[in-house]
């Protein structure tokens, strides 16, 4: 019998936390399944030439087995995905990690299977973002003034940089190592590791521990294969993925402490927000928060566990 093939995509560096988790899953699935599995692992598909966002359509469509991706670009087909999007709501992983796994996740999962056929396996922990740029150190909104700055395709991201002074671009991640380089925007933001990983500090020297956004990257299966496969073969993928996810998770804090030291003996000048000046970037993004928090109504914000008392302080 031919093995069951699974192709599984990313768009990041080798290096990168998502692909060695998604090795990982690779390798549990040989594991538990042995030569009935042939695990392919296309980590990169930026580098081969395609845009990321090709990944979520081959994925909709059963071209390609499973990826990961952040949820950010999926929040216009299911716009619940917006209560991850919120800025400075989310200040600790543990916090997310409970949410997405209980009672808002399944709800979100629901939704993408809805929405886009997808079968959710799990949810990566896709970093906090801080802010790069080109031109001068970021300490309160006023410098962002003027910086023209790449974001992520998604309204919300674009409404928060809006806010703060900031001209949004919105651009794939094919697009923007090309557009920092060219210095077509002025600006990015992006988790610390892909910061390094991507070689964005090399043209940005300056760096803000802003923290603004929170993200997850769901790992994404192509829902009528994962039902078309046998109760073990789905089991073994199940376990797999959240062996994947949990050992992911692991290893987000800690790339985030290793890449800080690699861009600070790079010679990025970092600026650390005291709390007064953290408090200007939360009053200056409050209006669009409070305007989220009315759109998606307080059933799906109590799922955020543990968000209450950030989004009363951010909402004012």
């Amino acid at each position: 019998m031919e093995p069951i093939r699974i192709r599984c995509g990313g768009y990041q560096p080798p290096a990168s936390i998502h692909n060695r988790a998604a090795a990982l899953l690779g390798a549990r699935l040989a594991e538990r399944l042995g030569d009935a599995i042939h695990f392919e692992l296309e980590g990169n598909v930026v580098a081969a030439g395609h845009r990321a966002a090709d990944l979520l359509e081959w994925v909709r469509t059963g071209r390609m087995t499973m990826c990961y991706f952040s949820t950010s670009y999926l929040a216009e087909a299911v716009p619940e995905l917006a209560v991850l999007d919120l800025p400075f709501v989310i200040g600790r992983r543990e916090q997310a990690y409970a949410a997405l796994d209980g009672a808002l996740g399944a709800r979100l999962s629901a939704r993408l299977a809805e929405a886009r056929g997808y079968k959710v396996l799990g949810y990566f922990d896709n970093g906090f973002r801080h802010l790069t740029n080109r031109r001068r150190p970021i300490r309160a909104p006023r410098d962002c003034r003027g910086l023209r700055i790449r974001t992520l395709a998604s309204e919300l991201h674009a409404q928060v940089f809006r806010s703060l002074g900031f001209e949004p671009v919105a651009l794939d991640v094919k697009e923007l190592l090309p557009a920092v380089k060219s210095g077509a925007v002025d600006a990015q933001d992006n988790p610390l590791t892909n910061i390094y990983n991507f070689g964005i500090h090399e043209f940005h020297p300056y760096l803000t521990l802003s923290g603004h956004f929170w993200g997850a990257a769901a790992l994404l299966c192509h829902g009528e294969t994962f039902a078309g496969w046998s109760e073990g073969v789905r089991t073994a993928v199940t376990d797999a993925a959240a062996d994947a996810v949990a050992a992911q998770r692991r290893m987000a804090a800690d790339e985030d402490v290793a890449a800080l030291a690699k861009l600070e003996a790079a010679g990025c000048g970092i600026v650390r927000l005291t709390e007064s000046e953290q408090a200007g970037f939360v009053r200056a993004v409050a209006p669009v928060v409070a305007a989220q928090r009315e759109a998606l109504g307080p059933q799906l914000l109590a799922g955020l566990a543990g968000a209450g008392a950030s989004l009363a302080r951010v909402a004012g």
